[in-house]
């Protein structure tokens, strides 16, 4: 069965790219829309960065299709990398923005601070580009998510009236880490053979699908 397939993704690997990418990107709008709302409501700073980081993750996942196009291979792979890696540090940083910003920004995209992360997410996409590798990506996002799992639960345990919405920050920042750290161990020893990458995409699939679930059902709740 499994043989089979292996045998049909193979056959079919652009179809089954595209359709991965297509799914995860529409997972990711509809989780910005509904945290676009949440943040309308609330006007809180957090969640602003929480949909951004939904938002490069969409971008990342509609660019991602446009890898199979050998022509432009290396070109879409920095795209690819610039913004999962922002979309990491929007969601960290959508838990220690208090600590930086004093007041509230007038824009969440383009600030001060937020232009220090594209910059750090350009360098680490293109320090991959020039070792022809995939490690500084990897590397930034476990430790990201390292630190961002520790806080969110600290926040968690903490509780108060946002305990619902900090369960949620823990589950996601924990499964992001845990999602990170199964991608870089199946390419790490299993070579990225197509059976171990649907393996991956199937993984990824279930947590955007949890990350989904949860925020419909705290927009649920919210109003």
């Amino acid at each position: 069965m499994y043989s089979e397939i292996y045998t049909f993704l193979s056959q079919n690997r652009e179809l089954f790219r595209f359709l991965y990418s297509i799914l995860i990107a529409f997972i990711c709008l509809i989780i910005v829309l509904k945290t676009d709302r949440l943040f309308r409501i609330s006007s809180h700073q957090g969640i602003r960065y929480f949909r951004n980081a939904f938002f490069f993750y969409g971008i990342a996942f509609v660019f991602r299709y446009l890898l199979g196009n050998p022509i432009y291979f290396n070109e879409m792979r920095v795209v690819f990398e610039f913004f999962m890696i922002i979309g990491g540090f929007c969601l960290f940083y959508s838990l220690i923005w208090k600590k930086f910003e004093k007041f509230n920004e007038t824009s969440s995209l383009f600030n001060p601070r937020i232009i220090i992360l594209y910059v750090l997410a350009f360098i680490i996409a293109f320090l991959d580009y020039l070792w022809i590798c995939y490690n500084f990506l990897f590397f930034s996002q476990i430790i990201i998510f390292f630190f961002a799992t520790i806080i969110s639960y600290n926040n968690y345990k903490k509780g108060g009236k946002q305990h619902k919405f900090l369960k949620l920050y823990f589950v996601i920042m924990l499964l992001n880490l845990i999602a990170w750290v199964l991608n870089y161990a199946f390419v790490l020893f299993l070579d990225w053979r197509l059976r171990w990458v649907a393996n991956i995409y199937i993984i990824n699939v279930v947590v955007f699908l949890i990350f989904l679930y949860g925020v419909v059902k705290l927009t649920k709740r919210g109003r």
